[in-house]
């Protein structure tokens, strides 16, 4: 039987500490939440591994060192309402969890969905609500949010979505550029929101979040 607890110690220890990522709240979360628990069963052996995880054709859990460095950046509070878009099997909710008051955790895949909700559930974490709906859209009915955190990259985010911030909020969000992608973290003031370089990531691109590309002669 694989000792995933030791697996989870090394992974903070190895991807998640050597990030300049400090803040005890993060760190204990990562130890504590079972990332094993939140992948499809042919995957746990690979739960641990410094890479993003495909769930399904891509979709995919962040590698822990980019979901550690975003939450860091994004300085969650005990007292925060959060939306996580993309949020796959749960695993990024159940992270979060442990930091905010609650989150609101967007899934569009049906399947994925249901299995979220199911693992969260078993898993006792009972202050995350998951919504099937387009990840582009979120969910302004349970908004605004304090923090919004998505699970992949974008080229561009619908202001359906930035329009669900509170004043005074935060979303960080990876950019695809090519091949290459940087985590951005969006502060929102006076109702615009202005982006700051956070560090170097990749990730598949966000269904909804693609540029829409005009033709040109």
């Amino acid at each position: 039987m694989p000792d995933f607890q030791a697996r989870r110690v090394m992974m903070v220890d190895t991807q998640v500490r050597p990030s300049d990522v400090t803040k005890f709240p993060i760190i204990d979360a990562m130890l504590t939440v079972p990332r094993e628990t939140y992948v499809p069963r042919a995957l746990r052996e690979a739960a641990y591994m410094g890479e993003n995880l495909e769930l399904r054709a891509g979709r995919v859990m962040l590698e822990p060192r980019t979901l550690a460095k975003m939450l860091d950046a994004l300085d969650i509070q005990p007292d925060e309402l959060v939306l996580d878009v993309g949020c796959g099997l749960g695993y990024s909710s159940a992270v979060v969890a442990r930091l905010a008051e609650a989150v609101v955790a967007v899934e569009e895949d049906h399947v994925m969905a249901a299995e979220a909700e199911t693992l969260l559930a078993s898993e006792a974490v009972d202050n995350a609500a998951v919504i099937v709906a387009p990840l582009a859209h979120g969910s302004a009915k349970h908004g605004p949010f304090d923090v919004i955190l998505l699970q992949g990259a974008v080229e561009v985010i619908p202001e359906a979505l930035l329009d669900q911030i509170k004043d005074g909020g935060r979303i960080g969000a990876i950019f695809q550029d090519g091949p290459l992608g940087v985590a951005q973290i969006g502060y929102k003031s006076d109702g615009k929101v202005s982006w700051r370089f956070a560090f170097n990531a990749t990730a598949p691109l966000l269904p909804g979040f693609e540029a829409k590309h005009g033709f040109t002669l």
